[in-house]
């Protein structure tokens, strides 16, 4: 038998929505929790292992140290906003079982593993990128010096192995959806564009595209793109159809799910038969045929980075994109009956107050379903952080959120103040559903889909935060005008 095996996704802030899901990790304007898929895949291939997904759960610190004193191995999921609260908890965890084994994996440590062993004492290893058959090995009993992919210390001190080969054949992974079904609760999760209850699946790993601001691909699942068999996936679905009859909407919550047209309509094919609902990420550049095999085999909405209205920005974060294309997409969509959940982000490289006007007019004219706003942060192991931080541009010692977990803004351009940027973030959101046509296409189908309820409970969390960030905008004008600028020479 392998060790006894914990996967965890910590507790962290109230209603923090990151490690093993998010890879935007905050505290969101209304609560919501993806799914820890990437901790659902050794957690299928260990006897014994249980998947702990906290926050969703309400599992509390004290309740996750509990727990693990049952256990003899403890492989937790980290998060660059989440990682001091992780770092604690795992010391809490080790003075309450001092013969656990801790295994920290993640974007933090992948990029940092050094300074991840060196700041605490309790993690035995660290797993760089993609951490499946690591921490499998090591549970199954195969010693540190022989395991590709990881970190850890050797006498005193810190070896790095060989990086591990991604994986290519992920035919041969388990089916998470039954670790679902085995460990949590689906009711649990809710975001508030998608049909509820939910359950998100990957189809695929990996995305070629260069975003610079991204994490994931350039942190821990890498620009190679691996795909599952289209008869694989079919055959998952057909079976979690059957695990959850309670599930309105299943989600394919791959990096880009269809940026490879002959695969996309492949797999629609064989997804149309199982009458299912199904939304995905997509990017603009996927042309009229794939949206319309989607949209006749399920699809019902599609989360698409738009990123930003204004050209220059769209070339400064390699986005591959434009916004001529962007416009040509949504119409499609719209025209095809396809709903479109828009990220947009205030505060990347060459932002200025005339492109973030740009992006909110853009945004008003795709007149997409719903929208998300998000400050730029800039993550370590990004092309984008290395850009922030050669030319001075991360403020507040590089800190991303507030005590609560929410997004704060910690990149400063010349010109742009920090404050600004987040003003004009929820100033955006206000133009946006506050139009008429925008608040009555919410409630409508709130009432259609009998889920009033819940928009009332996500419009009562959306301007309870609206409020505080306002009194945070508020409060930075009144310090801002309370220094005193520099002198101005009068003979200027």
């Amino acid at each position: 038998m392998p060790l006894k095996t914990l996967l965890l996704n910590p507790p962290s802030f109230e209603n923090f929505d990151g490690g093993a899901s998010s890879r935007w990790p905050a505290t969101r304007e209304i609560e919501s929790y993806w799914y820890p898929v990437w901790l659902a895949y050794p957690a299928g291939m260990l006897e014994g292992s249980r998947m702990l997904d906290a926050p969703p759960h309400h599992i509390s610190a004290t309740e996750t140290i509990e727990i693990c004193k049952s256990y003899e191995f403890l492989v937790l999921f980290t998060s660059t906003p989440g990682w001091t609260g992780d770092q604690r908890l795992a010391e809490a965890i080790k003075r309450a079982n001092p013969q656990i084994k801790i295994a920290f994996v993640g974007p933090p440590v992948t990029t940092s593993p050094d300074k991840a062993l060196n700041e605490c004492a309790v993690i035995d290893f660290v797993c760089r990128r993609e951490f499946d058959f690591s921490v499998v090995e090591f549970a199954n009993g195969k010693p540190l010096d022989q395991i590709l992919g990881i970190s850890y210390r050797k006498n005193g001190v810190i070896a790095h192995n060989p990086d591990r080969p991604q994986v290519d054949n992920l035919d041969q992974m388990p089916w998470v959806t039954d670790v679902y079904k085995r460990d949590i609760d689906v009711t649990r999760y809710n975001v508030p564009f998608l049909l509820y209850p939910y359950v998100s699946l990957y189809s695929t790993r990996g995305c070629p595209a260069q975003c610079t601001f991204c994490l994931w691909p350039q942190t821990l699942s890498g620009h190679a793109w691996r795909k599952r068999s289209t008869d694989d996936v079919a055959a998952e679905m057909a079976h979690a159809k059957e695990l959850f009859p309670e599930v309105k909407e299943f989600f394919f919550d791959d990096d880009t799910f269809n940026i490879q047209k002959a695969r996309t309509v492949e797999l629609c094919a064989k997804l149309k038969p199982l009458k299912l609902t199904w939304s995905c990420t997509s990017r603009v550049t996927t042309d009229r045929e794939t949206l319309k095999a989607m949209r006749e085999a399920g699809c019902r909405l599609l989360i698409v980075g738009f990123e930003s209205g204004d050209p220059q920005i769209l070339k400064n974060i390699k986005k591959g994109a434009t916004v001529e294309r962007a416009r040509d997409f949504a119409r499609d969509c719209h025209e095809l009956g396809l709903t479109i959940h828009g990220d947009f982000i205030l505060g990347l490289p060459g932002e200025t107050k005339e492109s973030i006007r740009n992006t909110t007019n853009f945004a008003k004219a795709l007149d997409v379903e719903t929208i998300q706003v998000s400050i730029a942060h800039a993550y370590p192991g990004t092309e984008f952080y290395d850009f922030a931080a050669e030319n001075g541009f991360i403020i507040n010692n590089g800190a991303m959120v507030d005590e609560g977990g929410h997004q704060l803004a910690h990149i400063e351009y010349p010109g742009l103040p920090k404050d600004y940027v987040l003003e004009m973030v929820h100033r955006f959101y206000d133009e946006y559903y506050f139009r008429p046509k925008a608040a009555w296409r919410i409630v409508s189908k709130a009432i259609v889909n009998r889920d009033v309820k819940r928009l009332y409970v996500e419009a009562k969390s959306f301007l309870k935060l609206r409020a505080a960030r306002n009194k945070v905008v508020a409060d930075g004008k009144v310090r801002a005008a309370k220094t005193p600028g520099p002198a101005v020479n009068a003979g200027a």
